[in-house]
Order: C-alpha cells, then sequence, then structure tokens
C-alpha cells in the first residue's frame, strides 16, 4: 500500500512501463495502444456523515480504467492512505488481470479515506452506505456498469451494505445483488470464494511445475509439487490457502515469514498448525521445532525452490534482488517485485510467476458470482441430483455386468453430483490452466523476456481485438 503520494505516481509508473516494454511487442497501431493505456474515468467526491452528534467529511474516489468490456470491475480499500495515482495503477492492472484469464470486465478500482480499525461498525456502515449512494446517483454502479468487490480495509461486510443499499434506491430491479461481488454466501455470495485465490495460486503453480520445458537448466525436477521446498511471506487469506493446497499436494513449506518475524524448519511446516498458533499467540514466533528469525525480510534470500510473496509490493527489489535463491518466485500479492529487482531475478535465470495470471483466481470466482447474481440460481441446483441419478444408473450396470458389488463408500464416491464449490473449483482450474498455456505460448512465439510481458501482452492484444471489432463510436 502506498504511503506517499510519490509512491502512488511510482506504482503508476511502474504498470505503465510494463505496459510500454510489452507494447513494445504489439501489432496494433499506436493510437489503439495509447487507448488501452488510458484511465477512463475518474470520480472523486467529497460527502458528508454525522457520527454522534457531528459531521465528518469523508473523501472517497472510484476509478474505471477500461470501458471496452462492462461491467468493470475492481475493490473497494478503506484506508488513510488512498491516493490517486495509487487507485488508478491498481485499477489498470485489474484490466490486464481480467483479459489475461477471460474474465469480461474492464478494470476499476476504488476507495474512501477512513481508517477501518479505528471507526466503529456504526462509522464505517454509515460511511459505506453514503460512498455507495454517491456512486448509485451518478450510475457508477450496477451489475452492467461496474461491479465493486472488498480490497485492503473491506469485506463481506461492507459488501453486503453496499448491496443492500443498491437494492432501497434500485427497488425492484432482478439482477441487483450482481451490484457487488465478495457476498455473504446467504446474501448471493458464493461458495469457494474465500480461497480462490490461492487456490488459483496452486493449480498455476502445478501447471508450471509440470511444463518440464520451462524448467530446464534450473535445477528443478519437473513434473509434480511433490518434494518442492517453498517458503512463504504472508500467512493471510492468500498466503494461506496457496501454502495450504501446495502442501496437500506434496509440497514441503520450510519457511512462513510475517511481519512480527519468521519461522524455519528445513523438514517442513504443518501450515494448518502454524496459523492456528499465529490466531491463538498473535505472532508466528516460537512455533514447535522452529527456527525463529527477527527479521523475517531475511528469510526471502534463504535458499528453496519456491518463494512465494503473498503480503505487501515492493519486498524484492533492487538491493535484495541479488541475493534471492529461489528457483521460481511466484507473485501471490500485487506488485511483490519491483521493475528493477525484475531485470536482475531475470538475468539470475530465476523464473517468475507474474502476479497479472497467478493471483487472478480472486476475480475468476468473482466473475462467477456475478454469473450465479444474474441467473438468480445457485450453481448445481438444477442438475446435481440428475447426475447422480444418471452415474446410479451406470454403477448398476458395471455390478450388473461385473457380477461384483461395490461397496457403499464406493457407490457414494461415483455418483456424487457437482456441487456449486466443486463447479466453481472446476471452472477456477480450467482458468488457470487455459491462461497459463496462452502465457507461455506467447512468451514462445514473441520471444519475450519472462512471462511478465507475455502476459502484459497476452492481454493487451486481447483488449485491443475488442476495440478493433467494437470500432470507435461516433
Amino acid at each position: 500500500m502506498a504511503h506517499t503520494p510519490n509512491e502512488g505516481k511510482k506504482f503508476l509508473d511502474s504498470v505503465h512501463q510494463y505496459f510500454d516494454h510489452a507494447a513494445s511487442f504489439s501489432r496494433l497501431s499506436p493510437g489503439i495502444l495509447a487507448q488501452i493505456k488510458t484511465t477512463n474515468s475518474v470520480y472523486k467526491v467529497s460527502f458528508p456523515v454525522e457520527i454522534d452528534g457531528k459531521v465528518e467529511v469523508f473523501e472517497g474516489i472510484r476509478v474505471q480504467h477500461s470501458h471496452h468490456k462492462l461491467p468493470s470491475k475492481g475493490g473497494i480499500r478503506f484506508s488513510m492512505q488512498v491516493d490517486e495515482d495509487e487507485v488508478k495503477a491498481l485499477a489498470t492492472l485489474m484490466t490486464f488481470k481480467c483479459a489475461v484469464v477471460d474474465v469480461p470486465f474492464g478494470g476499476a478500482k476504488g476507495g474512501v479515506k477512513i481508517n477501518p480499525r479505528t471507526s466503529s461498525v456504526k462509522t464505517l456502515e454509515k460511511v459505506t452506505r453514503r460512498y455507495a449512494a454517491e456512486l448509485i446517483k451518478k450510475n457508477l454502479i450496477g451489475p452492467g456498469m461496474d461491479v465493486p468487490a472488498p480490497d485492503y480495509g473491506t469485506g463481506s461486510r461492507e459488501m453486503a451494505w453496499i448491496a443492500d443499499t443498491y437494492q432501497a434506491l434500485k427497488y425492484g430491479e432482478t439482477n441487483a445483488l450482481g451490484c457487488v461481488t465478495g457476498k455473504p454466501v446467504g446474501q448471493g455470495g458464493i461458495r469457494g470464494r474465500a480461497e480462490a485465490t490461492g487456490l488459483g495460486i496452486y493449480f498455476g503453480l502445478r501447471e508450471l511445475l509440470a511444463d518440464t520445458e520451462m524448467l530446464k537448466g534450473r535445477g528443478l525436477d519437473g513434473g509434480t509439487m511433490e518434494g518442492k521446498r517453498i517458503i512463504v511471506q504472508g500467512l493471510g487469506n492468500v498466503g494461506y490457502h496457496a501454502a495450504y493446497f501446495c502442501q496437500q499436494d506434496g509440497a514441503i513449506i520450510t519457511g512462513i515469514a510475517e511481519r512480527e518475524g519468521g519461522i524455519y524448519n528445513e523438514n517442513g511446516i504443518d501450515v494448518k498448525e502454524a496459523f492456528k498458533h499465529r490466531s491463538e499467540n498473535g505472532s508466528i514466533l516460537n512455533f514447535k521445532d522452529c527456527k525463529n528469525y527477527e527479521n523475517s525480510e531475511e528469510m526471502l534470500e534463504l535458499a528453496c525452490d519456491i518463494l512465494l510473496p503473498a503480503a505487501l509490493e515492493n519486498v524484492i527489489h533492487s538491493g535484495n534482488a541479488g541475493r534471492i535463491k529461489a528457483k521460481i518466485v511466484a507473485e501471490g500479492a500485487n506488485g511483490p517485485v519491483t521493475r528493477e529487482a525484475e531485470d536482475i531475478l531475470l538475468q539470475n535465470n530465476i523464473l517468475i510467476l507474474p502476479d497479472l495470471f497467478l493471483n487472478a483466481g480472486g476475480v475468476t470466482v468473482s466473475y462467477f458470482e456475478w454469473l450465479k447474481n444474474l441467473s438468480n440460481v445457485r450453481f448445481g441446483r438444477m442438475g446435481k441430483r440428475a447426475e447422480e441419478a444418471s452415474y446410479r444408473r451406470l454403477v448398476n450396470a458395471i455390478e450388473s455386468t461385473s457380477g461384483k458389488t461395490m461397496t457403499a463408500n464406493e457407490r457414494a464416491f461415483l455418483t456424487q453430483g457437482a456441487d456449486e464449490i466443486s463447479l466453481v473449483r472446476s471452472g477456477l482450474e480450467d482458468t488457470m490452466i487455459h491462461a497459463y498455456h496462452e502465457i507461455r505460448d506467447v512468451m514462445m512465439e514473441k520471444k519475450t523476456p519472462g512471462l511478465r510481458t507475455a502476459a502484459f501482452l497476452t492481454a493487451i492484444e486481447k483488449i485491443g481485438v475488442s476495440y478493433e471489432l467494437l470500432g470507435i463510436f461516433p
């Protein structure tokens, strides 16, 4: 998160540098490239809210980077450091992230200057609803216009407030719940959203590790996740689920770094137990059989197969990139590797799985939630029992032909129909597999320096095709 206007500008400049570098490989005309790069609209608003009998004025912003597809999509953050350039940079990244994983949205981002940690729930609700009302009256939010989601400082509670405000002001609109994603399941949310980003990281990493051609000459056995040594920075929602799913598939989590310090055990750390330990003690330190690191940044430089920064931006920079010993840097967070650090890592033959692709699991499942809201029916509700009946007939035929009877557990396993969470995970898996091979093929074909440039280029070409086919009005 940017802490000064200068940092927000540096972040936006960095995104534009990545764009310009990738655009140099593109066949699109300079005019179309300029349109893809530019931010389409910025709406800034100041609004009064009465708190404990006193009127306070709050600042809000909503940036819609691209309208090549509607609705636009992106989170809302609550922070005292909300800054226009930073929000523009995040909205720009959302445009390209959606394009990489074929989610038909333009990119957007928003924020309100408020400290969510020191504000009461009553204040947060008033500010959230008033901010939503300001966007609604300018037609800047809606299932076909712009669909926010949670971000830093917000969660499913705030999304439920926004959805309720929208329904109150657009009374009777059938698709009203589709005005926002990341809602609680009981308020139109979707099962599988909490772990979506982490699970997407696992699917993306698994696909890379199966790609023996990409791993050649990097000292890594290709094929599977089994035995790969991983250091995770950040045990929040994203880092925890990514580490957990990798561990379930045989990876060894040797280190976990957090704000207060880090822990290391070359024989592996039980991620679930470590997460529980931190929840109970307020610190990751002093976990059983682990070596403590007071300065968790040192852990980024330890030997491992995969380094998974899943917390803050710019943690790998020109000052420490030369000391990174990982063979793969998997970007779970947004922008954890600076532009200068990327060049150093690539020179040192380190593979980077870019955030643009790797952490797109969240927006992918947000897309599924939006589809669920538009269809007004839970995934699996119509077909689950019909599938099970069909599988039962098949199992009966196998038993009849073979003369052997299956156990109750075997029958239950083979005749299970797809419910919402299994459909969501299946859709996410397919999305991540397809996107990986698409950017990998572009990298090979265009000979781009790394997968990030290939991911940007893939997105630019897709958006360019949209503009070419739509034409420019009038």
